[in-house]
């Protein structure tokens, strides 16, 4: 199983040193880690290369294995079966590529079929309840990239404003504007120009297509 690791390291990174340095680990630790094995090794360490290779920490501590998996911009791949994995984030942070999202907090399956055509998708754990009673707190929701006027209008969406905050609301285009709408009464409707939406901006980096209520 660490030969494995060791080789989804190189191809991913070029070398293991350059491993060690991107998820600031000394170098000698590393290897130490790939000849002797997970299981002798200090967990954080493990954990530390886990968020690093973007691999379940469940699956490679739990399982103790790693089946034939590859990387596909930032996704975690099984090619056994019609499954992979996708990010979910606690928060996205403006001005980076959702694959380059720092904040991974888990990772959730769905259908690999979702992908043909070159769709992309990402979880999205949320936070407050300005969505309730559609979504609660703690939900994980799934979002296909997408920045389509036609398909998102009407739709629930992730939205990036002024380049600095990300909010999660209904989103509703007219001739004016937009207008994001929590489902939660409590909260303000915000409304947007034309010129609002240009030169702040306001974008829409992703729409809502299924959510995960955890027990």
């Amino acid at each position: 199983m660490e030969e494995e690791l060791k080789k989804i390291i190189i191809d991913k990174f070029g070398s293991v040193r350059q491993f060690a340095s991107k998820i600031d680990i000394p170098y000698t630790t590393v290897d130490t880690i790939l000849k002797r094995g997970i299981d002798n090794s200090n967990v954080t360490n493990v954990i530390k290369m886990c968020k690093g290779l973007k691999i379940s920490v469940d699956k490679l501590i739990d399982e103790h294995k790693i089946i034939q998996i590859s990387f596909d911009n930032g996704e975690l791949i099984n090619i056994d079966n019609d499954i992979i994995k996708i990010a979910v984030y606690g928060t996205i942070k403006a001005g980076i590529p959702i694959e380059s999202q720092p904040d991974i907090i888990d990772y959730v399956e769905i259908p690999k079929k979702w992908t043909v055509g070159g769709k992309k998708f990402y979880g999205l754990k949320i936070s407050g309840d300005s969505m309730f009673p559609k979504y609660n707190e703690n939900d994980i929701v799934i979002f296909e990239q997408n920045d389509d006027t036609n398909l998102y209008n009407g739709k629930d969406v992730a939205v990036m404003i002024n380049g600095t905050e990300s909010t999660f609301k209904k989103i509703l285009v007219n001739d004016n504007g937009i207008i994001l709408q929590p489902y939660n009464t409590a909260y303000d409707i915000m409304m947007f120009s034309k010129e609002q939406v240009e030169q702040l901006p306001i974008k829409v980096i992703g729409i809502a297509i299924e959510k995960r209520t955890r027990l």
